[in-house]
């Protein structure tokens, strides 16, 4: 792929992403919430250019910067996203204004690295933006996974018609 089809995957899955993490929305942990960051990851590693070819150790630790800003935003993601169980049992998740301070100081610690990178004359590729991409989905959907499961059916029976719903179990982040 070029450099412009990367980019625009890039932005298209990150537009996805974060449209559908700010609406309410079921969370299944049978669901296969790894597929999208392992597709990543393949059209990532697939690139030859992910390393600098002329400066490869100087290339490699700005890939595992990347890397790093990749799961630590993943890991603020998911630890600032709201959950709640429905009466019925289900776990919703909405991301939270929280979030989006992540996702910000995580867009501006990525740029901080190609600047950087841009700085010392180091070609970055596409390719390093996705793995972190794919690491901050993989985390995020590992620790929404694991937080929903153990956060339990509704404490209280549901009322038998609507109204407020006082039963459902609200996680404050």
């Amino acid at each position: 792929m070029t450099g412009l089809v990367n980019a625009l995957a890039i932005v298209a899955v990150v537009a996805v992403v974060i449209v559908r993490q700010f609406r309410a929305r079921a969370i299944d942990t049978d669901r296969r919430w790894w597929l999208l960051p392992l597709v990543l990851v393949v059209v990532a590693l697939r690139e030859p250019g992910i390393l600098d070819a002329h400066h490869r150790v100087e290339s490699a630790a700005l890939l595992t910067a990347e890397l790093v800003i990749g799961l630590a935003t993943g890991v603020g993601w998911g630890r600032t996203t709201r959950l709640w169980t429905a009466p019925d049992g289900t776990v919703w998740a909405k991301s939270t204004k929280a979030s989006i301070a992540v996702w910000t100081v995580g867009i501006a610690l990525r740029a901080g690295v190609f600047a950087f990178a841009a700085a010392l004359g180091l070609h970055q590729d596409g390719s390093a933006l996705m793995l972190g991409l794919a690491g901050t989905l993989l985390v995020r959907g590992e620790i929404l996974a694991w937080r929903a499961q153990s956060s339990g059916p509704a404490r209280r029976p549901a009322p038998a018609y609507g109204g407020d719903n006082p039963s459902a179990w609200k996680e404050r982040v």
